[in-house]
Parts: C-alpha cells; sequence; structure tokens
C-alpha cells in the first residue's frame, strides 16, 4: 500500500483528498502547514506527497528544496492556486514531479498520482541488482530488493519507514545499537528530532514482528538500546 501525505492548510480540500485517496486504497496522512509538513516528512517514509504552494510557517517551495537536497525518490506533486508559466517552471526546477493547479478534477489528479507512483516503481525496480537476497534472523526473513517481510512464512505488512528500521536491525542483528545508531542508520545523520522516535518505531515493528510468537527477536538492552538476535 503507497503512503501519500497531503500538505494542504484549507481542511475542506484536504478532507476531500483524504477521502478519495483512502478509496483508491492508499495510506493516507495530513499535515495543515509547512512546519508540520516537514516533521512528518523527516520522522516517517512517504511514496508521494502532495504539497500546497502556499502553506503557513514555511513555503511548499522551501519544503521541496530542503526534501530535494538529499531525497530524489519521494515523488511530489505540487498544488497551488498560481498557474503562470514561472511558478510551474520554478517548482519544476526544484525537483517537483508534477504540478496541478486549483481547482482540478480529483479524476485528473488521481491519474497523475498513479503515473508518479508507476515511475518510482520503475526507479526503484532498476536500481535493484537482479541477486538482491534475502536477510534472516530464525524464522523472519526480509527482501530488501522486493521489500517483502515474513515470519514462520506469514507474510508482515510494514510501513517504509518500519521496513527500514526493520532492516537495519537485521543487518546489524546481534550487534547493541543506541538510539543515535539507529537515527543515523535509518532517519539519516541530518535528522534533528526527538531520539524518542526509535523507541515508537521500535514499539510498532516489534508489535508486527513478535506479538504472537513464543520467541521475540527484537530485544531492549536498559540503558544502551536495542539489539536483533535469535537466541534459539
Amino acid at each position: 500500500m503507497s503512503g501519500i501525505l497531503i500538505v494542504e492548510d484549507e481542511h475542506k480540500i484536504s478532507r476531500l483528498l483524504q477521502i478519495e485517496l483512502e478509496a483508491e486504497g492508499y495510506e493516507v496522512s495530513q499535515a495543515y502547514n509547512g512546519a508540520q509538513a516537514w516533521d512528518m516528512y523527516r520522522e516517517d517514509s512517504w511514496d508521494l506527497i502532495l504539497l500546497d504552494v502556499m502553506l503557513p510557517e514555511m513555503s511548499g517551495i522551501e519544503i521541496l528544496r530542503r526534501i530535494r537536497t538529499n531525497d530524489p525518490s519521494t515523488m511530489v506533486i505540487l498544488l497551488t492556486a498560481k498557474d503562470s508559466v514561472e511558478d510551474k517552471v520554478s517548482g519544476l526546477d526544484l525537483g517537483a514531479n508534477d504540478y496541478v493547479t486549483k481547482p482540478f478534477q480529483i479524476e485528473e489528479l488521481l491519474a497523475r498520482i498513479r503515473a508518479a507512483l508507476r515511475l518510482r516503481e520503475q526507479q526503484q525496480a532498476a536500481a535493484i541488482p537482479e541477486d538482491a537476497g534475502w536477510l534472516s534472523a530464525g524464522e523472519l526473513r526480509l527482501n530488501e530488493g522486493t521489500r517483502e517481510v515474513e515470519r514462520n512464512g506469514h507474510s508482515i505488512e510494514l510501513t517504509p519507514r518500519e521496513f527500514d528500521l526493520l532492516a537495519y536491525l537485521l543487518r546489524n542483528q546481534r550487534q547493541v545499537l543506541n538510539r543515535d545508531q539507529i537515527l543515523a542508520g535509518v532517519w539519516g545523520y541530518d535528522y534533528y528530532g526527538d531520539t524518542n522516535v526509535v523507541d515508537v518505531y521500535i514499539r510498532y515493528v516489534r508489535k508486527k514482528v513478535d506479538e504472537g510468537y513464543d520467541r521475540e527477536l527484537i530485544h531492549t538492552v536498559r540503558g544502551v538500546g536495542y539489539v536483533l538476535r535469535d537466541n534459539t
């Protein structure tokens, strides 16, 4: 399921987009100002962002500029009432994947979203080596190429950030990792948010990976951090 972040300060438009996108099967979150949107972008991974240009606290153009500093893969579609050629060129030059002016037809926007997500899939597929294999610990298996996760043969659905966290733990299994190491490895060295986000996402992943099984794989090392290991 694709994760989409709607960044729109007009609540009615945001709600309409949420309803339409969820009806299409997308996983949707919302931000209503630039500062909130930037925080949400840094705290999670998104397949696509619908980004209004005119936002309180931080403009959509500034958010786009920051995203493209080190993230070429997240699809960004700009939403704006400005329809001049100069505005469109400015947004596209900064790295927007598409540009939709208000008012728009929802069917056209949905088609543009599908096209952007197809392009993202094609880019990701091109970057995956043919021999991309599985990481495993006990009966837990994760494939970084296909982004499949399963335990004891049962498929596990993870959000993009949860997947990245589990993959990092598996690549470093049996090593005790502190919060700063996990933040750097999963969120990136430029993340300046609260380290408690690590605890929150460890809890999310542990619930999906360990709950219902006799043997836990993700362990807390009190006063230090976390480790993934199979104790069998």
